[in-house]
C-alpha cells in the first residue's frame, strides 16, 4: 500500500503515469552497494532476499537489516518502500534532487538527508577549477533497519560498513549506530575540506598582496563559488545536529549514540566557524582586489593623462607657429626653427620631470 501510495504522489508531481515497482531483489541487485543482517553486532549473512531478511530481523531480538543503494530509481524505490514501510512522503524526497539537510520522524521510522562533500585535487586555482564536490545521502532508519541512500559521486559508503563491522561493540547499538558512523564520515570530510581549502585561500591571498602576476577577479571568485557551494553542504547540517543531541528524539536514539553524536556536533561546529570565516576572508581578499584594480586604472589614467598634457603642450607651440600671420616674432631670425625645436624638447623635458616627480609617470 505505501509503495503504491508513493508511485501516485510521483504521478500527481509529474503528470506522467508511475513506473511499475520492483518485484524482485533481482531488481534492484544493480542498486545495490551493500546489504546485510546483523545481530547484536555481527554480520549474519542467511542467503535469504531482502524481504525474508527484514522479516528474520523483525523476529531477531538485537537484529537489523542495513541496505545500502547508490542511485535507485523510482522503481526499486517503491519496492523498498514497501519491503521496510517506508513512508510516501520521504521517498518522494529522495527523488528530489536539491534538498537541505534535515531530521524527519515519521511513524515508524525517520528520514535523515545529508550533503557529502569531496575535495577535488588541482596544481593550481583557475577561473573555471571545480574545487569541491557535492552529492546527497539520505538515510531511511527504524527499530530493525537502516537503508542508506547515495546520491552522486561523493560520499561512498563502503569504507563505513567496513568499518562497522570491524567494531561490532559499536554494531550492537543498532541502526542508529549506522546513522552515526555515516554523520561522521560525513563531518571528518567536512574538517579535512576546511584544512585544504585554507591552503587554496593562502595561494589566493599571497597572489593578491604580493609583486609580480596577481590573481585575476575570475580566479577569485570561482574559489568564492565553490566556497559558497561548500557552506550550502555543511552550515545546513548545525539543524539536524541540534534535533539529534538536544532530547528531541530521547524516544529512539540511544543514550550511548546520543553521546557520540555530541562529539560529532563539535567536529561539525569547527567546520562550520573555518567555513563562516573563510567565507569573510574571501570577501575581504576580493575586496582589496577590486581596490587594487580601481588604483591600477587610475594609475593608468593618470599616466595617460600626463602623455597627453606633454603632447598637448608641443602641439600648442606648433600651432602657434602655424597660423602664418605676417607679424610674429622671430619669423626672420635665421635659427628660429631650431630655437622652436629646442623649446618644445626642452619643455617636454621640464613637463616629464615634474609629472615623475609628482608620481603621474
Amino acid at each position: 500500500m505505501i509503495g503504491r501510495l508513493s508511485r501516485g504522489l510521483s504521478w500527481m508531481a509529474t503528470g506522467a503515469p508511475p513506473a511499475p515497482a520492483a518485484r524482485s531483489v533481482e531488481d534492484v541487485r544493480r542498486f545495490v552497494v551493500g546489504c546485510g543482517l546483523y545481530v547484536n553486532g555481527a554480520r549474519v549473512d542467511g542467503g535469504e532476499d531482502l524481504a525474508r531478511l527484514y522479516r528474520r530481523a523483525r523476529r531477531t531480538s538485537g537484529a537489523f537489516v542495513w541496505l545500502g543503494l547508490h542511485e535507485p530509481d523510482e522503481r526499486q524505490l517503491a519496492y523498498v518502500a514497501e519491503i521496510f514501510g517506508l513512508h510516501p512522503l520521504a521517498v518522494e524526497d529522495v527523488l528530489q534532487q536539491e534538498q537541505r539537510p534535515k531530521v524527519e520522524r515519521y511513524e515508524d521510522s525517520s528520514f535523515i538527508v545529508l550533503r557529502a562533500t569531496q575535495y577535488v585535487e588541482h596544481a593550481e586555482l583557475t577561473d573555471t577549477s571545480e574545487v569541491v564536490n557535492t552529492g546527497f545521502v539520505r538515510i531511511f532508519v527504524g527499530d530493525s533497519f537502516v537503508v542508506t541512500v547515495r546520491q552522486g559521486d561523493v560520499g561512498e559508503l563502503g569504507s563505513v560498513r567496513t568499518y562497522l563491522e570491524a567494531a561490532p561493540a559499536m554494531l550492537a547499538h543498532g541502526p542508529w549506530a549506522v546513522v552515526h558512523a555515516v554523520f561522521d564520515r560525513v563531518v571528518d570530510t567536512y574538517v579535512d575540506i576546511t584544512a585544504a581549502l585554507q591552503t587554496d585561500l593562502d595561494a589566493v591571498e599571497a597572489g593578491v598582496f604580493t609583486r609580480g602576476p596577481s590573481v585575476s577577479m575570475e580566479q577569485i571568485y570561482q574559489l568564492k563559488r565553490e566556497l559558497m557551494e561548500f557552506k550550502a553542504a555543511v552550515v545546513p547540517l548545525q539543524r539536524p545536529l541540534v534535533v539529534l543531541t538536544n532530547g528531541q528524539m530521547d524516544t529512539v536514539v540511544p543514550t550511548e549514540i546520543r553521546r557520540y553524536f555530541r562529539d560529532v556536533a563539535d567536529h561539525h561546529a569547527r567546520a562550520v566557524d573555518a567555513v563562516v570565516n573563510y567565507d569573510e576572508l574571501l570577501n575581504a581578499i576580493l575586496q582589496a582586489r577590486l581596490g587594487q584594480v580601481t588604483v591600477d586604472q587610475n594609475n593608468d589614467m593618470r599616466k595617460i593623462a600626463s602623455w597627453a598634457a606633454i603632447a598637448a603642450l608641443q602641439t600648442a607651440i606648433a600651432g602657434i607657429y602655424g597660423m602664418n600671420f605676417d607679424y610674429m616674432p622671430e619669423l626672420e631670425w635665421r635659427y628660429g626653427y631650431p630655437g622652436v625645436l629646442l623649446v618644445m624638447l626642452f619643455s617636454a623635458v621640464l613637463l616629464h620631470r615634474r609629472l615623475r616627480r609628482a608620481g603621474w609617470l
